[in-house]
């Protein structure tokens, strides 16, 4: 049986992730004008360049393959949350600072850790943070940097607002 085009290893693997890398250098050479004004071959060819260079290696290829299911499943669920918020509060209403600083925290978090699975870099950093011997050590200085960085912000928040 033939199998399909859109789940042949060629196009998932190489035809794909080239589009995706040509197609975001391009957007961002002919956004920032780095090149030039008005150069679009020269940014149509980059783009070509880095998108090869890309296909090229494995190791990269694979990483950016395999984040993509993570950002359309991320897509999905703030997609959702934003039609719950919607339903429940009216409209959404972004301009409030702590919205955007608590959806930029658990983001970034979030894509660094898939990022970090699928690197291999994972089960290093998990074991070192939370094995006994070392990971005790790293989160007693942690927790000794947070006192003296508490304690800092607490006399410079004291020192510039009191009365004399």
């Amino acid at each position: 049986m033939v199998e399909p085009i859109f789940i042949n290893s060629i196009f998932l693997d190489y035809i794909l992730p080239f589009v995706l890398v040509f197609t975001l250098i391009f957007a961002i050479l002919q956004k920032t004008q780095i090149l030039g004004e008005g150069k679009k071959q020269i940014d149509a060819i980059m783009g070509m360049v880095i998108g090869l260079i890309l296909i090229a290696f494995p190791f990269s290829r694979n990483i950016i393959v395999q984040l993509m299911p993570f950002l359309a499943v991320i897509a999905v669920v703030l997609l959702v949350f934003m039609l719950i918020y919607g339903m429940v509060f009216g409209k959404w209403d972004i301009s409030h600072v702590s919205i955007k600083i608590i959806f930029g925290i658990v983001l970034a978090i979030g894509i660094l850790i898939m990022v970090l699975i699928i690197a291999g870099w994972w089960t290093l950093i998990y074991t070192r943070l939370f094995s006994k011997t070392t990971g005790a050590n790293i989160w007693i200085n942690v927790l000794i940097l947070a006192v003296l960085v508490g304690a800092v912000v607490a006399v410079l928040k004291g020192s510039s607002g009191g009365s004399k």
